[in-house]
C-alpha cells in the first residue's frame, strides 16, 4: 500500500476523467478522484445545487472510510472551493490534512456571489465562458449529445460556484500550495497569492506555463512531489517565476 493518498476535486463541469492517469505519476501515492452528483456513474443523480452541502456529503464520505495516511487535496478551479470546504469539515471532525493543493482558483475570501446566478448562468453564457476558457472544442456546443447530456451538469456547476460565499475566517492548519497558468484569463498570480490568508501553515504560489487548463497538457506532478513533504512549504505565500480512472471518492 502507498503510504500516503491524493484526493483529487475536479472543475466545474468536470469529472473523474479530468485526472485520468495521475495514479502513476506520483510516487508512492495513492490517488482517488471526486465524482460529483449528475455526471459519470453518477449521472442519474440531480447536479449538486450548493457547494458548501456537497462539501459536506464528500466530507462523510471520507470519514466513512478511516484511513492514517498523510492526506492530500488537490482541487483545480471550482473543484479548489470545493475542496477548501471539505477541508473545514473534516477539520471540524478533527482530521487534519497533510497539504492542500489550490489550483487556477481564486481564494475563496475573495469570491464575490452572484445576485441571480440562474440568470447569469444560462446556456449561452455558460458555453461563451467554457470556450473562453479553452479546453473545449465549440463544435461540442452544437452536439445534440452534449447539449442534453453535459451542459445540464455544468450550467448547475456554474451557477453553484456563482451562489458560493466563504463564511469566513476560516484557516486551514496545513500548508498550501497555489498553481496557476501564466495565460489564465480567469486567475492571475497576485489574485491566487491570497491563498496565503486561509493557511496557518505557510503558502506558496507557483505560475506555471499554460492557459486555465495548463495541466491537461502537463500535470503539476514535479510540484506537487516537491511540495508535499516536511518542510515544503513554509514562511510567507511567494510568488516563484513560471518554470483508467482513477478510484473515485464521494462517488454514492
Amino acid at each position: 500500500m502507498a503510504r500516503r493518498r491524493l484526493i483529487c476535486f475536479p472543475h466545474a463541469g468536470g469529472s473523474p476523467y479530468a485526472f485520468r492517469g495521475w495514479g502513476a505519476g506520483i510516487d508512492d501515492c495513492e490517488t482517488y478522484t471526486v465524482c460529483y452528483p449528475g455526471r459519470a456513474e453518477r449521472i442519474a443523480e440531480a447536479p449538486p445545487d450548493d457547494l458548501r452541502t456537497m462539501a459536506g456529503e464528500i466530507a462523510d464520505e471520507i470519514r466513512s472510510s478511516p484511513d492514517d495516511r498523510p492526506t492530500a487535496f488537490f482541487g483545480h478551479s471550482m473543484g479548489a472551493m470545493v475542496a477548501f470546504e471539505t477541508a473545514l469539515a473534516l477539520g471540524r471532525a478533527g482530521i487534519r490534512l497533510s497539504h492542500f493543493f489550490a489550483s487556477g482558483s481564486r481564494a475563496p475570501h475573495v469570491m464575490v456571489p452572484a445576485a441571480d446566478p440562474r440568470a447569469k448562468w444560462d446556456d449561452a453564457s455558460v458555453g461563451a465562458a467554457i470556450l473562453a476558457l479553452g479546453g473545449t472544442d465549440a463544435a461540442l456546443l452544437d452536439n445534440p449529445a452534449f447539449t442534453e447530456i453535459v451542459m445540464p451538469y455544468i450550467k448547475a456547476d456554474f451557477r453553484m460556484l456563482a451562489a458560493y460565499a466563504s463564511r469566513g475566517p476560516a484557516v486551514l492548519d496545513c500548508p498550501v500550495t497555489v498553481l496557476v497558468g501564466e495565460d489564465d484569463p480567469q486567475v492571475d498570480a497576485d489574485q491566487a497569492a491570497q491563498w496565503r490568508v486561509v493557511s496557518r501553515a505557510g503558502c506558496a504560489v507557483h505560475t506555471v506555463p499554460g492557459g486555465h487548463f495548463y495541466l491537461a497538457d502537463a500535470a503539476p506532478f514535479g510540484i506537487i512531489t516537491r511540495s508535499w513533504t516536511p518542510g515544503g512549504v513554509s514562511g510567507p505565500c511567494t510568488s516563484p517565476p513560471a518554470g483508467t480512472r482513477d478510484p473515485a471518492t464521494g462517488c454514492g
